[in-house]
């Protein structure tokens, strides 16, 4: 019985150290010899092409409302089988940090995809987590870097 729990214990722990790892994936960060007024107005100007649902300049935080976009036609299953609905999603968080005279801006972003993953239960279709785009987290951080460097600023 200790056996068991033992190796239960430990394959919770490994899942847990796997999921964490995972979502550290989708953090860009970049420190910015820059006024945080200036950051921020940046950061305003750069998340402007998405809805946002909060903008909070006291907290640093810009966070955009879902958007959804065309799936990536990946196929399903032995027989190589369409997406169901081919669809994903994406939602985006920037937070700047004030830390002396550099401003520190974190992107991450959460990404869902809505396909089947089999069963008969309403669960088995819905929006389940992808990795998060690389490329969608590089062209933000390069926009942000582009409206910055119009003002002067430079990464640290």
């Amino acid at each position: 019985m200790t056996r068991c729990l033992t190796i239960r214990s430990m394959a919770i722990l490994a899942i847990i150290l796997l999921t964490g790892c995972e979502s550290l994936e989708g953090v860009r960060e970049v420190y910015l010899v820059c006024p945080y007024d200036t950051v921020w107005t940046a950061a305003l100007e750069t998340m402007k092409d998405r809805p946002l649902s909060l903008k909070d300049k006291e907290k640093g935080k810009i966070e955009t409302d879902w958007v959804e976009m065309a799936g990536t036609g990946r196929t399903y299953g032995v027989f190589a089988r369409e997406g169901f609905g081919d669809r994903q999603r994406a939602r985006m968080t920037l937070t700047l940090m004030r830390e002396n005279d550099v401003t520190k801006a974190s992107l991450s972003e959460y990404r869902e995809e809505w396909h089947r993953k089999g069963g008969v239960t309403q669960q088995a279709t819905k929006w389940w987590p992808v990795a998060p785009s690389q490329e969608s987290m590089a062209a933000v951080m390069n926009r942000l870097n582009g409206h910055l460097k119009e003002q002067g600023c430079s990464p640290a």
